[in-house]
């Protein structure tokens, strides 16, 4: 029922056993408190690094796609007429 990183309830718990015999009981709450500020820190960190991709993303794509010049599609001069009369007229 318990399967996490496909372990099951026993290895879980074998695990925490050997846990708290390798650290000891007074240790098992700073280990747990510090793991968490970990998960926390890597979480805001990750957060931050997403919303600067996003601001990033979004205010250069604009500008780029303003400085762009408008292709022959765009201008409509392809509706009757082939490449080759348009580069005859140049």
């Amino acid at each position: 029922m318990l399967a996490i990183f496909n372990l099951g309830g026993g290895e879980i718990i074998l695990i925490l056993a050997i846990v708290l015999i390798l650290f000891g009981a007074k240790k098992l709450p700073e280990l747990a408190k510090g793991l968490g500020q970990g998960i926390k820190e890597f979480k805001k960190a990750t957060d931050n690094a997403s919303a600067g991709m996003r601001e990033a993303v979004e205010t250069t794509l604009p500008v780029a796609s303003r400085h762009l010049p408008p292709t022959i599609a765009d201008t409509g001069l392809m509706q009757n007429r082939t490449v080759k009369s348009l580069l005859a007229e140049d």
